[in-house]
């Protein structure tokens, strides 16, 4: 990387590394490296492998000029991580004063992320296992499920999950009571019968469903299988979900509302399990008969925004792996295509902003928690610890792709419909899918998203298109959202700011993610400056984890 020359606290860490055996060499600046020159609101991502970043001197002897720096790991593999610091020409580099997500704090997950979490890599590895005998729940003995189209009062047999963690199955019966053109609602024949749902009830319930959520996700992502050949996606209400956590669970970390299992539509599994297209979901019960109560109003306005998620789960198994015969999307990708699913299906109910928050509002949480301590949480992750903040990254990238890279002339909805169902319907996963979609190198796509969660609409700076969010301005948007929401929602993320010798911060680079905000604020008439990019221990950092240091001149 181009430097001014080698300081001696860089020679320092030069000698200090050298006597280390097997050690990577100490992060420097070269003798003949010269300055990074950028004008106002240009931006680079630079690769210093040798450590060293070079600004030029302030030629301006009246204005500031200010730079915003974001390291960042550009690996499009899960899961890497590494230490990093980021140090002045004037600080002491071997001892930061500033420490940023230097540990790893996974958010925490309630029993139904988890759960959702594993019905996510059972897709990815196909390692459904055999299905044991499930206890059948009392009821008379009825056939099981036809095939063909779907008709009011038809009784049917569904093997469900009941465990969060095992893999055993409840037997249910289950009666249709409201048949649409795209949907037919099941409900348990088990199901508590006091203050459920009416048919007016199940008649809204199945119009939201059929003429709302089911094509903006169709549109959105394309279609999902029909391997019953019965023309519907069934969504089977039944008390087996509430089940799924104890009433002590339910109050204290949270419950199942709903999911979609593929081993239902897998062809090597289907046969084993109920070999159609399935959403479950939760029965009202709200004298909490079953697990913690839940009244039939709650339920109705609960799982609509829980299907047009899972659906898009239901679409991109069909797409990736029944229609392209390859594997499942990945659980980082994926995620953040069911939590845009949300967001896009509150889009379409759009001037009614209350049913809008409705769908939207637990992304927007989700963002909160990313940005408050983002040096914590990767984009790229398939691990399963992944909890809000993670799907909070997820959805905040997806949501940048889509308004970037919106296909057809005007872009708007059916612009960004065009270019997600891209992502779905591909044999790709992951950073090679948005690399192909985007037609684009991930690595630059994600520096570019970094940089645009703080310039997009930051005040008296007019960010360049290509860092910009369109569908959102999120430090002017988020406080309407929170009046007509009646949530307590702010813009959360936070930049440092000092001078260049002040910059001393240190945390972990995880995968796809900017670890931390700095703004650097060089005086009138300021002297050139160097910042060191090295590892934690002042060495030159590792390219497995493609790192990357992101720069944009604010002034």
């Amino acid at each position: 990387m181009r430097g001014l020359g080698v300081g001696r606290w860089a020679l320092a860490l030069l000698l200090a590394c050298s006597s280390v055996p097997n050690a990577p060499p100490a992060a420097f600046c070269p003798t003949s490296a010269a300055p990074e020159v950028l004008s106002v609101a240009q931006y680079a991502a630079l690769e210093p492998l040798d450590g060293c970043v070079v600004f030029p001197a302030n030629g301006s002897t009246t204005d500031t000029v200010e730079y915003l720096l974001v390291p960042q790991a550009a690996t499009g593999t899960p899961d890497l991580t590494m230490s990093f610091m980021l140090a002045g020409s004037a600080a002491a580099a071997a001892a930061p004063a500033f420490t940023v997500g230097s540990q790893l704090v996974p958010s925490p997950r309630s029993p139904a992320q988890r759960f959702h979490d594993r019905l996510r890599e059972l897709e990815r590895t196909g390692a459904y296992p055999a299905l044991p005998a499930g206890p059948v729940l009392p009821s008379a003995p009825v056939a099981p499920r036809p095939t063909g189209p779907v008709a009011v009062g038809d009784t049917g047999r569904f093997k469900v999950l009941n465990t969060l963690t095992g893999f055993s199955v409840d037997n249910v019966t289950a009666v249709a009571r409201n048949v649409g053109q795209h949907i037919a609602i099941f409900v348990d024949t088990a199901a508590p019968k006091t203050n459920g749902f009416s048919s007016s009830d199940l008649d809204a319930l199945r119009s939201v469903f059929d003429t709302v959520l089911y094509p903006t996700d169709t549109s959105a992502f394309g279609r999902e299988p029909d391997i019953d050949g019965n023309g519907v996606v069934i969504v089977l209400l039944t008390s087996t979900v509430n089940r799924m956590v104890s009433a002590s669970q339910c109050g204290s970390s949270g419950y199942v509302a709903g999911f979609f299992f593929g081993g239902d539509i897998d062809p090597r599994f289907r046969t084993a399990y109920n070999n159609g297209e399935i959403f479950y979901a939760l029965v009202p019960d709200s004298l909490g008969t079953l697990s913690c109560p839940h009244k039939a109003s709650d339920v109705k306005l609960l799982i609509p925004g829980t299907f047009v998620h899972e659906f898009q789960h239901m679409i991109s198994y069909n797409q990736h792996v029944l229609v392209r015969r390859t594997s499942a999307e990945e659980l980082w990708l994926n995620e953040g295509l069911s939590h845009y699913a949300e967001e896009r299906g509150g889009r379409a109910f759009l001037p009614d902003t209350v049913t809008f928050c409705r769908y939207a509002r637990g992304d927007l949480s989700d963002a909160v928690l990313y940005w408050g301590n983002l040096g914590s949480h990767p984009l790229v992750d398939t691990s399963g610890v992944g909890g809000l903040a993670e799907r909070g990254a997820g959805w905040l990238f997806v949501r940048y792709l889509a308004d970037q890279y919106a296909q057809g002339a005007g872009g708007g909805l059916a612009g960004q419909d065009a270019f997600t169902r891209k992502l779905d319907n591909t044999a790709l996963t992951g950073a090679a899918n948005v690399a192909a979609q985007t037609n684009d190198m991930f690595a630059a796509v994600l520096g570019r998203w970094a940089l645009a969660q703080w310039v997009s609409d930051l005040p008296g700076f007019t960010a360049p298109a290509a860092l910009t969010y369109t569908s959102w301005a999120f430090r002017t948007g988020f406080p309407k959202v929170s009046g007509r929401c009646g949530s307590s929602l702010a813009f959360a993320l936070v930049a440092l700011a000092g001078a260049p010798a002040s910059v001393s911060v240190s945390g972990t680079l995880r995968a796809g993610t900017g670890a931390v905000y700095q703004r650097v604020l060089q005086a009138p008439g300021g002297s050139a400056f160097q910042i060191l990019f090295s590892d934690g221990a002042g060495a030159q950092l590792r390219e497995t984890v493609m790192p990357r240091l992101n720069v944009i001149r604010i002034r």
